[in-house]
C-alpha cells in the first residue's frame, strides 16, 4: 500500500467520523439550546460558552483519533474494535459533557420581593428538596418556569432566610419559599416600574431599549420592568403592567 492511498484511506475515514460527530453534536445542540438553556438562558446562565467547549473537544478528538488509528492492513475484527472504541471514548465524553450542562441549566426565573433572579438545578439544596411546593416541579427538563417567593410568615424567618442568603444560599433557591407565580402578581406590579423611566435612566441607550420593547410586539407604554439577576450578569425583564406576564428581556443592568 502506497503512502499517499494509506493516508487518504484515513483522512477518508476521519472525514466520515467528523461528519457523524457534527450530526450528533447539531442534535445535542438542540436539547441544550432549545430545551435546557433558550433564549436569554444561554447567555444569562451561560450554557453556550460551556456547550461549545465540551462539544469542540468531543468533535475534534473522535476524528483525530480515528486518524491515528485507522489502518485496513488490521485484521477487520481488531479494526472494529479499534473504531468501536474510539466511538465509545467519545460518546462517553459527550454524555458526561452533557451531565454538566445539565446540572448546570437554568430551571426557575422567581421573582424575589423587588427583582428576577435564575436559579439553576445546581443551586438549589438537596436537603430542601421534600419541602418543594405542591404543583411545582423543582428541577424541570423541558425549560425554565416562573416562580416567585412567597411572603415571609414573621420577622424570624425573614432574619433567618436573610442570614443565610448572605451565607450563599440565594431566597429564590429555597424551594420552601416558592410559590406559583400567580399568586404574585399584586406585589410584581406593584414593584415594577413603567419603561419610560428606564429610558430616562439609560438615556444613552434608548435605541437598544426600543429595539428591545419592539420585539415583545408592544407599545413602551403597554410594558413595565425589574431587574434579572443572572449567573454572570445582570439584565431587565419586561412585563406586562396588567397580568405580570414575562414579555421579554434586554442585557441591561437596571439597577
Amino acid at each position: 500500500m502506497s503512502s499517499a492511498f494509506f493516508w487518504k484511506d484515513r483522512l477518508r475515514a476521519s472525514s466520515i467520523h467528523l461528519s457523524i460527530s457534527l450530526v450528533v453534536a447539531a442534535l445535542a445542540a438542540l436539547l441544550v439550546f432549545g430545551i435546557w438553556y433558550p433564549y436569554p438562558y444561554r447567555e444569562i446562565s451561560g450554557g453556550r460558552e460551556l456547550f461549545l467547549i465540551v462539544v469542540a473537544v468531543d468533535v475534534i478528538l473522535g476524528p483525530l483519533i480515528t486518524l491515528a488509528v485507522f489502518n485496513r492492513s488490521k485484521p477487520r475484527a481488531e479494526l472494529r474494535r479499534d473504531l468501536a472504541m474510539v466511538g465509545l471514548i467519545q460518546l462517553m465524553a459527550l454524555g458526561y459533557g452533557l451531565w454538566t450542562v445539565a446540572v448546570a441549566r437554568p430551571v426557575h426565573l422567581v421573582f424575589e420581593y423587588d427583582r428576577f433572579r435564575v436559579v439553576h438545578a445546581v443551586d438549589i439544596p438537596v436537603e430542601l428538596m421534600d419541602r418543594v411546593p405542591e404543583g411545582v416541579d423543582a428541577l424541570p427538563w423541558m425549560g425554565p418556569s416562573v416562580l416567585a417567593l412567597r411572603p415571609f410568615r414573621d420577622g424570624n424567618e425573614q432574619g433567618a432566610a436573610t442570614l443565610a442568603a448572605l451565607q450563599g444560599l440565594h431566597l429564590s433557591a429555597r424551594p420552601d419559599l416558592w410559590q406559583p407565580y400567580p399568586l404574585a402578581r399584586q406585589r410584581v406590579l406593584e414593584a415594577a416600574k413603567p419603561v419610560a423611566v428606564l429610558k430616562q435612566r439609560f438615556a444613552e441607550r434608548a435605541t437598544e431599549i426600543d429595539a428591545a420593547v419592539a420585539r415583545t410586539g408592544r407599545q413602551p407604554e403597554a410594558l413595565a420592568y425589574l431587574p434579572l439577576v443572572g449567573r454572570k450578569s445582570f439584565w431587565t425583564v419586561f412585563l406586562d403592567p396588567a397580568t405580570a406576564e414575562v414579555l421579554g428581556f434586554m442585557p441591561l443592568d437596571s439597577f
